[in-house]
């Protein structure tokens, strides 16, 4: 829906598309039946061009956590960690993230979402990554 009031169907800017052909210049009838529909539904006046960049690195900052709390949180079940201890680092990163997603996409700058989202993912980080040292070691000399 973003792609549509903005009018950018690739990229995030409308400068990383400057090299690239407009196929609404000749349009085929597939392109003439979407962009009647998306004009009638989604185009605004006046469509914010940094809202589409903010919900892009959203999603980009997102992926780029995620997978390593996602590791922590298997090799944590795998090492028989306390079940509240991995429910709340994962409650924690959900909340983390959304409350980071949404300051990223409602401002620029700092917001107090994505200081709540950043200072939750490092306490996800900081109380993963020492679980895993110290139940790594309880298995090692055991």
């Amino acid at each position: 829906m973003e792609r549509a009031q903005a009018r950018l169907w690739h990229g995030a800017r409308p400068e990383d598309t400057a090299h690239q052909r407009d196929y609404l210049d000749k349009p085929n009838q597939w392109a003439v039946w979407v962009e009647k529909l998306t004009k009638g539904w989604f185009l605004t006046s006046n469509p914010d061009q940094g809202r589409l960049q903010r919900k892009v690195r959203a999603f980009g900052n997102f992926v780029e956590y995620t997978p390593l709390v996602i590791l922590f949180l298997v090799v944590l079940e795998l090492m028989q960690a306390p079940s509240p201890l991995l429910w709340g680092l994962g409650i924690a990163y959900s909340v983390g993230r959304m409350a980071h997603a949404v300051g990223v996409m409602e401002t620029y700058g700092p917001s107090p979402g994505r200081a709540i989202g950043y200072f939750l993912t490092l306490l996800v980080y900081l109380i993963g990554a020492s679980a895993c040292l110290v139940l790594g070691s309880r298995f090692y000399f055991s």
